[in-house]
């Protein structure tokens, strides 16, 4: 059961996600379907049972396109489909990513192009495939995913922090160009979201115990919990919000 706010004015609303398939993205999807929202989204792996189980938990069945995101050909044709069968997306939701661990020491050139095509360069494109429809439609919304790693200045992937740190100026100069068109773009933080792929690969026990002792909020974050703020900044409640960084992070770091 979701227990996010209604926003009426997402109800029918054109809704382009990537990574919608799985982890904090699956539930990006549901919170959108719920919402009454057209969404497309796309990822690498197939995603057919997952569009089923979305149609009949919400009766809205989501448009699943099979894309690569690193392939910006392809992410940009997946944008015109999703906007051939359910109008321009007025919302854009950058929410895919690959928080790979790696040390400094061991980054070759490939490696480092890799990790910024996924983190940063698809971010972009994807921003700019949807601005003439978002124009032509009067306005809309771009939340871009970045994260509090390089807030906290972890180590660990410093690839990702500096793609983290790249999302956020992006974030501002985009809102500060797309502004007069009605176009709103907006960075969203998570903390550390405890998501599958989170809990097999990188949550030890040690370090969510070393996670929780800075969170303010003792309790560790599950990707519902980004939903709420991802639909508030899609959303015309947020209308004037845009060029910042909204943190969902349980309380470990303290903007202002």
């Amino acid at each position: 059961m979701s227990h996010d706010p209604v926003f009426p004015d997402l109800s029918g609303a054109s809704v382009f996600i990537t990574g919608g398939g799985s982890g904090i993205g699956a539930s990006l999807t549901e919170a959108f379907l719920r919402q009454g929202a057209k969404v497309a989204f796309v990822q690498r792996s197939d995603a057919s049972l997952f569009v089923e189980e979305m149609a009949d938990l919400t009766g809205n069945r989501p448009l699943f396109l099979p894309c690569d995101i690193t392939d910006i050909p392809a992410l940009q044709d997946a944008i015109g489909k999703a906007a051939q069968a359910h109008g321009p997306s007025t919302v854009l939701v950058n929410n895919a990513a690959n928080d790979k661990r790696h040390k400094t020491e061991e980054v070759t050139e490939d490696f480092w192009d890799w990790s910024q095509a996924i983190n940063l360069k698809a971010y972009f494109f994807a921003c700019q495939a949807v601005v003439a429809g978002m124009r032509a439609a009067g306005g809309g919304s771009i939340v871009n995913f970045s994260s509090i790693s390089y807030m906290m200045g972890n180590a660990g992937y410093p690839s990702y922090t500096t793609a983290n740190g790249g999302i956020t100026a992006m974030t501002r100069s985009l809102a500060r160009e797309f502004g007069p068109d009605n176009i709103r773009v907006n960075a969203l933080m998570p903390g550390w979201v405890l998501t599958d792929k989170q809990l097999e690969m990188w949550a030890s026990p040690e370090d969510l115990a070393a996670h929780m002792e800075k969170m303010c909020l003792k309790e560790h974050l599950k990707p519902s919990d980004i939903t709420g703020g991802t639909l508030f900044l899609a959303s015309a409640a947020s209308r004037m919000m845009t060029g910042q960084a909204l943190v969902i992070d349980g309380g470990v770091v303290v903007t202002g």
